[in-house]
C-alpha cells in the first residue's frame, strides 16, 4: 500500500495533485465528469477586489506543446467569489481550497486577503505577483524583490491563512524573488507562472492575440519549471507548489524530487478535463514502478 498524502504548511492533502488557477474556475464545470473530491485541493480562477471582463479576443493560441492565454484576469470579484462562489464549491467539494488573489496595487491584494477571511473552506492564500503594477510604470510585481516583498507583508498582515506567493518566471533570478517573498513572511512558494510567448498569423500577417503577447504554458515550460523549483527550493526553506506543463504522475514525482511538496496542473486540463484525476490515479502505479512507498520521502530527493 503507498502513501500519497502530504502536508503543505499545515494543509494536509490526500494527494499532492492541485488543478491550477484559472483552468479550473470553481470547480462547478468538472464535477460531472468525476467526483474532484479525488483532488488534494483546487487553486481557484484568480480573483481581484472588482468583477472584471479581461481582455479582448482572440485570447487563446495554440502552439507546439503548449498554448498561449491573455484572458486578463477575467473574473466576478471577491465579493461574489466570497458571497456566492465558494460557498457553492463547497456543496460539492468537501475540502480546503486555496484561493488565488490578484491586485493592481498592493492595497488591493490586502483587500482581496482580507475579504478571504470570511470563507471557510479556504485553507491556503495565494498571491499572484505577476500582474501589472500601475503604481510603477505598468511594471509585473513580480519582477521586482522589493515589490515581491511589499505585498508578501501586506498580504500576511491581513490574513490569518498559509501564504503562498506565486512567482513569475520571467526574471534573471527567481531565487531573488523568492527570498525577498520569504523575508516578506511567506509560508510558502508558488512557481512557476507563465511565459511570455506569442504568435503571428501568417495569413493576416498579425499577432494572434488580441494583446499581441500572452502567457506560454504546457508540456514544453515543464524543464524550465523543474530548474526554477529545484533552484528555489535550494535557497529558501518554505513549501513549494510547483507548476508548468505537469501532465502525467512521472511529472508529479519528478518534480517533488526536485523539491516540490505538491504541484499544480494546468494546460493539462485544458486538453482532458479528467487529467488530473488520471494522473492521481497513476500515481501508486509509478511510485510501486520507482519502490516509493510514501511519497512525501522524495520530496527534495533530488538534491542529496
Amino acid at each position: 500500500m503507498v502513501d500519497l498524502s502530504v502536508s503543505l504548511a499545515g494543509l494536509e492533502l490526500d494527494n499532492p495533485v492541485i488543478p491550477a488557477s484559472g483552468v479550473f474556475g470553481y470547480g462547478q464545470e468538472y464535477k460531472d465528469f468525476y467526483d474532484i473530491n479525488v483532488l488534494g485541493s483546487i487553486s481557484v480562477k484568480g480573483t481581484t477586489a472588482e468583477p472584471r471582463f479581461g481582455n479582448p479576443t482572440p485570447r487563446i493560441a495554440e502552439c507546439k506543446e503548449g498554448m498561449l492565454n491573455s484572458v486578463g484576469l477575467q473574473n466576478p470579484g471577491i465579493a461574489e467569489v466570497v458571497g456566492r462562489c465558494l460557498p457553492e464549491l463547497k456543496k460539492i467539494y468537501r475540502k480546503k481550497v486555496i484561493l488565488n488573489v490578484s491586485g493592481f496595487s498592493v492595497d488591493e491584494y490586502a483587500y482581496c486577503a482580507a475579504a478571504a477571511e470570511k470563507a471557510d473552506n479556504v485553507g491556503i492564500i495565494e498571491v499572484n505577483v505577476s500582474c501589472p503594477n500601475v503604481h510603477d510604470g505598468g511594471m509585473a510585481f513580480g519582477t521586482k524583490p522589493e515589490n515581491v516583498l511589499a505585498v508578501t507583508r501586506a498580504v500576511k498582515k491581513a490574513s490569518t491563512r498559509p501564504v503562498f506567493v506565486k512567482l513569475s518566471p520571467n526574471v534573471t533570478d527567481i531565487t531573488e524573488t523568492a527570498l525577498a517573498a520569504a523575508e516578506g513572511g511567506a509560508d510558502g512558494i508558488s512557481l512557476i507562472n507563465t511565459l511570455v510567448g506569442m504568435r503571428i498569423d501568417l495569413k493576416t500577417r498579425r499577432p494572434v492575440l488580441a494583446a499581441k503577447s500572452g502567457g506560454f504554458s504546457g508540456p514544453a515550460i515543464f524543464p524550465i519549471a523543474l530548474r526554477m523549483v529545484y533552484q528555489v527550493f535550494e535557497a529558501v526553506k518554505l513549501p513549494i507548489m510547483g507548476i508548468g506543463g505537469i501532465s502525467s504522475a512521472e511529472d508529479v514525482m519528478e518534480m517533488m524530487l526536485a523539491g516540490a511538496t505538491a504541484v499544480q496542473v494546468g494546460a493539462a486540463n485544458l486538453v482532458s478535463p479528467t487529467a488530473c484525476r488520471d494522473i492521481i490515479n497513476d500515481l501508486p502505479r509509478v511510485m510501486k514502478k520507482y519502490s516509493v512507498t510514501k511519497l512525501s520521502d522524495i520530496i527534495g530527493e533530488a538534491h542529496k
